[in-house]
């Protein structure tokens, strides 16, 4: 049975429906959108998350696109570009928000039809999404001991269902240590829950253990996923991973990034925006005050890892070490 997660935004008559994930395993509330503005209101309100806002924007740009019907074909074109950019800003360190708009542009523009095109282009880039996944979790599984245990962070959607169903079909035995990743508790909401959906062994650790836990031999492999990864091999990542990175360099323990791609728009770490939530959210946890008015938050939401802390860098081509990215491209124009 495919986990919940996996299939969390939904493209309607009525509008795009969205897996409440700020609530979830708790509650599981689906949040309907019936405009591309709610849709990147959705996104920005973290009421999806990971993968997620990638899905959100391929339909968010079909409702764009039923808001655009009658209007003159220039007219309705530039409405499309005009909402393209609104869901891009909503979270600009991942750059699958731009992947998801730029699918669904091709769709329109290869079609006489708008509503037809931007449908076939949304469908077209779901299909690539979870196949490129596929492909990402295969190369992942091959790199896992037969029988190990790994630490992750944050959570990775179709990436880590992928590599432990692949996992599963080379006959390795996997044990999963999940940090709850503040301030949002991802890990301890949706990744360890996930993980428990598919029957996998998962212990729960606050983020100040996993230096504890790698220190200890009790992990064999650091595995995350990775917002971006630059051509020079830096891997922005939720807060956290560098700290990570770090501890399981000390100690000898691989550290393995998944990203579909390298991002051939980011040549450098100098070329991702990393985005700063506001910082009232660290003062809270689920809605709840956890912290003292006396303090300010701050909430960088992403940090920056250098490639000497990072193994390998896989690919839905396969793993490669993180000086040596430019080989994804040669020979061709994939992205």
């Amino acid at each position: 049975m495919e986990p919940l997660l996996a299939r969390s935004v939904r493209l309607e008559d009525d509008g795009v429906h969205v897996l409440d994930r700020r609530n979830f395993p708790f509650e599981k509330t689906w949040v309907r959108c019936a405009t591309v503005a709610e849709v990147a209101k959705a996104i920005e309100d973290m009421v999806t998350q990971s993968s997620g806002p990638y899905f959100a924007a391929l339909y968010g740009m079909v409702l764009a696109a039923r808001e655009a019907r009658g209007l003159p074909r220039d007219e309705a074109r530039a409405r499309l570009d005009r909402a393209g950019r609104l869901l891009v800003a909503t979270r600009p360190t991942n750059n699958h928000l731009r992947k998801a708009v730029a699918a669904v542009l091709a769709g329109v523009d290869a079609h006489d039809d708008l509503e037809a095109g931007a449908l076939a282009g949304a469908e077209a880039g779901d299909r690539r999404y979870r196949d490129r996944s596929r492909r990402l979790g295969t190369h992942t599984a091959e790199l896992l001991p037969d029988d190990g245990a790994v630490l992750t962070h944050c959570w990775a959607d179709l990436y880590l269902t992928e590599t432990v169903t692949a996992a599963r079909a080379m006959g390795k035995r996997l044990r999963f240590v999940c940090t709850e990743t503040r301030p949002y508790l991802q890990g301890a909401r949706l990744t360890a829950e996930t993980l428990g959906e598919m029957g996998v062994d998962t212990t729960l650790i606050t983020d100040g253990m996993g230096a504890a836990v790698m220190s200890t031999g009790d992990v064999d492999v650091l595995l995350t996923a990775a917002d971006r990864v630059t051509m020079d091999g830096h891997v922005v990542n939720k807060v956290g991973t560098l700290g990570l990175a770090v501890a399981a360099h000390a100690f000898d323990v691989p550290f393995l990034a998944m990203v579909q791609a390298p991002d051939r728009l980011a040549p450098t770490a100098a070329d991702v925006p990393i985005e700063h939530r506001p910082g009232d959210e660290v003062r809270h946890t689920l809605g709840r005050r956890t912290a003292t008015d006396r303090a300010r938050g701050l909430y960088p939401a992403f940090d920056v890892t250098p490639p000497r802390f990072v193994t390998q860098v896989v690919t839905d081509r396969g793993a490669y070490a993180p000086h040596g990215l430019a080989d994804y491209y040669v020979g061709d124009v994939h992205d």
